[in-house]
């Protein structure tokens, strides 16, 4: 797996912010509709995590959670090489969204480490919109082909025909995404796979999470990965949907619409 090279402190400290301050819930809600990206420490314990998921969300059940919603996320040591359970085990996650197989995937994630491996277990985060820009910019055909509809079929027998970019009737634009053996893909859209993980490539930022710190993503804007790791790595998980007005998905760069418009043919 190739990674862009990004200061992860930078990335981490950019879109900080402090969940103890005087109406941090506010300011998360800005940010998260400015950005998408919010980044937050503190979160040592099970009811550290739980505490401020409830805050910004009702949370969803994932199919692997505990009765509270949350999810541990390690290496079971038995799912690794079974298709759609690479998170539970210490090799490279491809970037993705979660619940990409559901017809509507939760709207938030809330990451937060709780014991960091002794090597690797990096997480590798893509704006969609940075996405979204690169791949126009570097084959326009690509971005209206993965916006045409069932070009993608997220999931196992009971997943979802959908497409990688939804552009929605106001002009802004979603991404949903999964790059593992239940991703299956239109002929159409087969030859620009490359082209779409260039642009993902290109876009990511690492971040080293220490204990207690995390992460809280638009779901339907970023796209977060992972780097192989060994040990015990430990971290939890919360999915929901927010309890603020979230618009949804994020307005394109404007040279990079309309989507409709393919400006030129190029090669894959």
């Amino acid at each position: 797996m190739r990674h862009a090279a990004a200061d992860p402190v930078a990335l981490f400290s950019g879109h900080y912010v402090n969940v103890r301050a005087p109406r941090a819930g506010d300011l998360i809600a800005a940010q998260l509709r400015e950005s998408g990206l919010v980044t937050v420490d503190g979160l040592h314990s099970r009811q550290d995590m739980l505490d401020l998921a409830s805050q910004l969300m009702a949370i969803t059940p994932h199919p692997h959670s505990a009765p509270d919603g949350l999810t541990l996320i390690r290496d079971t040591g038995s799912h690794a090489h079974r298709a759609g359970f690479a998170g539970l085990g210490s090799g490279d996650l491809q970037a993705h969204t979660e619940r990409s197989g559901v017809p509507r995937p939760p709207r938030l994630m809330l990451l937060a480490c709780l014991r960091p491996a002794p090597m690797g277990g990096d997480v590798l985060l893509a704006d969609g919109r940075d996405v979204h820009a690169r791949l126009v910019r570097s084959c326009r055909e690509a971005a209206v082909t993965f916006a045409q509809p069932r070009t993608a079929y997220f999931g196992s027998g009971a997943g979802h025909a959908t497409q990688v970019i939804t552009a929605h009737a106001d002009g802004r634009i979603s991404i949903r995404l999964r790059q593992d053996g239940l991703a299956r893909w239109s002929p159409i859209a087969q030859p620009y796979l490359p082209r779409l993980r260039s642009a993902i490539t290109d876009s990511q930022h690492r971040i080293t999470l220490q204990a207690g710190q995390g992460y809280l993503l638009d779901n339907h804007r970023w796209l977060h990965a992972r780097t192989r790791f060994s040990g015990d790595r430990q971290l939890l998980r919360a999915l929901g949907e927010p309890h603020f007005s979230l618009p949804e998905g994020f307005a394109p760069r404007p040279w990079a619409a309309p989507l409709a418009t393919m400006a030129r043919r190029c090669r894959t």
